[in-house]
């Protein structure tokens, strides 16, 4: 099965950091699942480390290598992703959240987030 991983899983999972589910660590685990990154992910990192509100424990630039190790795929904005985020209600009002939404709509994959708020949107399966 395929699913994307919210921001915070992706550094949580990273991290070993125990405020991960075991359900999404089991499925992130799972050889069987296609796991996705959005690109949005990424870019919301790479912001957040660069003006000093995050900080991550690798260099960002080795961040690739960690996607490259746990097979995970890097998921491209779409033009389609942003006809979704255009239409979408301000239930959530954080952008890269919001193309995250868009994509797994688009693309029709659950959410591993423990972001509840996605639960106010209908056409998404959040996972948690």
């Amino acid at each position: 099965m395929k699913y994307i991983i919210d921001t915070h899983t992706f550094l949580w999972y990273g991290g070993n950091d125990k405020r991960l589910s075991d359900t999404s660590k089991n499925i992130i685990e799972n050889p069987q699942n296609q796991i996705f990154i959005s690109i949005a992910s990424l870019w919301e990192i790479a912001i957040k480390n660069s003006i000093g509100k995050l900080e991550i424990a690798i260099p960002y630039r080795e961040i690739i290598t960690e996607i490259d190790k746990s097979d995970f795929v890097i998921l491209p904005i779409t033009f389609a992703d942003t006809i979704i985020v255009n239409k979408l209600p301000w239930k959530h009002k954080d952008p890269f959240d919001r193309i995250i939404l868009a994509q797994s709509i688009v693309n029709q994959i659950p959410i591993i987030s423990i972001d509840v708020i996605f639960d106010e949107y209908d056409e998404i399966e959040r996972i948690w």
